[in-house]
């Protein structure tokens, strides 16, 4: 066992969230989908801090039979408390109230669910608490050892990215990890229909959903299917992506986009195999972008994330905050052609800068757009050139 805790924390890579820092200033939701790293991000960062792992049936007996156990057991050498998968006892929400007005004690609030925590009656401790959200991890903190094919491949759930067996570890998790996820928030035990649903959901990732299509496509009735989308937003695994509705020349779409959080995860519920120069794998390019770019905002910027499509076919797949258009090409020759929406979006003058990200090795400019090799852009983002 020494071994096996002796090889994880090896694979350990140092994450873009500062715990210590955060919980400095006030205490904190800490929000992500199973697997993104919350356990070992505590662990690593907060090694001197009392844990309560509501996953442990003996600790969570004793604080849901009486939760005022927990000031009971904190001395004043408690300063900062850690209560894992806090959506299983939202009742101890009220005890951690207290505990902050009159103890001051600053609590870290780990879940892999906003559902339960949303609930009306639940005490969300009033703004006396921020949130924040922990992503699989990004091509800043990997470092030398990110790779984009391994990435788009596995994904980077980070037990996934580094696994010996990583076919199997996605066919787990896609499969009964999720199902069992919504069975665990009591949203539905009808699990066929919400496995057809999945794979179904899965096929519409980076799309302007058509529900009725997915209610065909999946036997379900549509308003179980608005029901489910819900539940998988609730449950941080899909992302909703609005429209940018800003555009005065061309009128825009207004409807969302959905984005699974893992391109690991929605590669395997599509069943499908992203090679280099297919459609599928501009797809998967264009996920794991999204992928970066939601973790930048949430982890640096707090910006603002959407997508633009006129409603005379022009779509241009992210912009950023107020500024920045990005058109994603998972070419190593971007054409002319390829940045006619980008031109297009250009005309309303609205924009600091207009970005193609790419494979092409070399950035380049044309037409006052900005061709960037994929590693040259995710560089400048993560150093603050786009902020």
């Amino acid at each position: 066992m020494a071994t096996k805790q002796k090889n994880l924390d090896s694979l350990y890579i140092d994450r873009a969230l500062s715990l210590p820092a955060l919980l400095e200033k006030k205490s904190l939701f800490l929000l992500g989908p199973r697997q993104t790293g919350k356990t070992s991000l505590i662990r690593h960062t907060l090694k001197d801090v009392k844990v309560y792992d509501l996953l442990d049936t003996s600790v969570f007996l004793a604080m849901s039979q009486n939760p005022g156990r927990l000031a009971q057991e904190l001395t004043p050498k408690n300063r900062f408390v850690v209560i894992d998968e806090i959506q299983r006892l939202p009742i101890l929400l009220n005890e951690v109230h207290r505990l902050i007005e009159e103890r001051r004690i600053r609590f870290l609030l780990t879940g892999s669910s906003a559902r339960k925590l949303r609930r009306g009656g639940v005490n969300l401790l009033g703004g006396r608490a921020r949130t924040k959200y922990l992503h699989p991890l990004t091509y800043r903190e990997l470092g030398q050892q990110f790779d984009l094919f391994r990435a788009l491949e596995r994904g980077l759930i980070p037990s996934i990215y580094f696994s010996d067996n990583p076919g199997a570890d996605l066919q787990a998790y896609a499969g009964s990890y999720l199902q069992q996820e919504i069975i665990a928030e009591g949203a539905t035990r009808n699990v066929p229909a919400f496995s057809r649903f999945l794979k179904v959901a899965a096929l519409c990732n980076g799309t302007i959903v058509n529900f009725t299509n997915v209610s065909n496509d999946a036997q379900v009735p549509r308003t179980t299917v608005y029901e489910y989308f819900e539940i998988l937003k609730d449950t941080l695994v899909i992302h909703e992506l609005p429209a940018w509705r800003s555009s005065v020349k061309r009128k825009p779409l207004v409807s969302s986009k959905y984005y699974f959080f893992d391109v690991g995860v929605v590669a395997k519920l599509q069943g499908r195999v992203f090679m280099p120069g297919t459609p599928e794998f501009g797809e998967a390019f264009e996920t794991y972008l999204l992928h970066e770019l939601r973790s930048y905002s949430d982890y640096v910027s707090a910006e603002p994330l959407s997508y633009w499509r006129s409603t005379s076919g022009f779509e241009v797949d992210f912009i950023l905050g107020d500024h920045t258009a990005i058109e994603v090409k998972a070419k190593e020759n971007v054409s002319s052609q390829d940045l006619k929406s980008l031109r297009a979006l250009a005309e309303e003058k609205k924009l600091k800068r207009y970005l193609c990200v790419s494979l092409e090795a070399r950035a380049r400019t044309v037409d006052g757009i900005t061709i960037l090799p994929y590693q040259k852009f995710l560089d400048d983002l993560w150093s603050g050139v786009y902020s």
